[in-house]
């Protein structure tokens, strides 16, 4: 989730003349709290963006990292167990494998930025020469005896939110403290309002029918949030048909049983219908906004985690 930030943060400071270091955990051994292909960016001035721990080794590897940027050479440090820095050791008692690759090129730098605008995946491949970038997602585990491996990236989730009400608003704002990217549809002048000032991108509906407003793609979840349900069948007839990872909708059971026969009628097959998450969240009867915003969110990435997206897609 916080690659789009390493990546930008390494953009930014390059346009500002600074050097930069790029890290990767390339391996964990044990138990770690992050995955091989997680990012942190470090630039000469000592200032970082990304984390590789919960706090135990991110001082020492921004000395490592300007240490590589002063030599100018790529390198493999190993972390925790195993490492030769005997007064650095992880809690959890695993090790990482971490690459330093000093002053990555520029032109792979905004080319990975380029994609995260775009939302298109890209990989990051390292081997004994350094790091580089590569079109597309590609993943390979990383091995240790040729010092060679590739970590695919996939765009952030984004969320389009149709509805109205304050769990709409509710959940936009907690979705935008992941950094997830999120777009509204609601007919709630008051909801529109608020979003906007949160610079949150926000169309209004004027009637049921405005299916031309929603966008999405396979990174996408879809999430309704009518307690009007009449507003929903023609909007989510269409986002069935789009691509997306999730679609969930507010409501009980009662209302989901209505929901379906509705969809039916209006011709959505039964095994499109069947993928809809609905009563929506992790946990079900969520009377505030804010508690359901959550319960919803945290079902969306669990889905986000578990999907099996097409690697060429992109």
């Amino acid at each position: 989730m916080d690659t789009a930030r390493v990546f930008r943060f390494l953009d930014r400071k390059q346009r500002e003349g600074a050097r930069t270091a790029l890290v990767t955990v390339c391996a964990v051994e044990g138990s770690s709290m992050r995955n091989p292909g997680t990012h942190m960016a470090v630039s000469e001035d000592g200032s970082f963006e990304g984390s590789l721990s919960g706090g135990c080794i991110e001082n020492a590897v921004v000395a490592e990292a300007k240490d590589a940027i002063a030599q100018g050479q790529p390198r493999f440090t190993r972390f925790g167990a195993g490492s030769p820095y005997l007064d650095i050791r992880l809690p959890c008692g695993g090790g990482l494998d971490l690459h330093f690759q000093p002053d990555p090129p520029r032109d792979q730098v905004r080319t990975a930025c380029e994609a995260l605008d775009a939302r298109k995946p890209f990989s990051i491949a390292i081997d004994a020469g350094g790091a580089s970038l590569l079109k597309g997602w590609r993943d390979t585990p990383f091995d240790r005896e040729t010092n060679t491996g590739t970590f695919g990236h996939w765009p952030s989730p984004r969320l389009m939110i149709v509805g109205h009400g304050a769990g709409v608003e509710a959940l936009a704002l907690l979705a935008r403290t992941l950094h997830c990217e999120v777009e509204a549809l609601t007919p709630d002048e008051r909801i529109e309002a608020s979003l906007r000032g949160h610079a949150i991108c926000t169309h209004r509906l004027s009637k049921t029918t405005d299916t031309q407003l929603l966008e999405s793609d396979p990174w996408t979840a879809i999430v309704f949030l009518f307690h009007d349900h009449d507003w929903e069948i023609a909007l989510m007839k269409a986002a069935l048909d789009l691509s997306h990872f999730y679609l969930g909708a507010m409501g009980g059971r009662t209302a989901h049983t209505a929901r379906c026969e509705a969809l039916a009628a209006a011709g959505v097959a039964q095994e499109a219908i069947e993928t809809i998450h609905a009563p929506i969240g992790l946990f079900h009867s969520s009377r505030d906004p804010h508690t359901l915003a959550l319960s919803a969110l945290g079902q969306i990435m669990l889905a986000y985690q578990s999907a099996a997206f097409d690697p060429l897609h992109g």
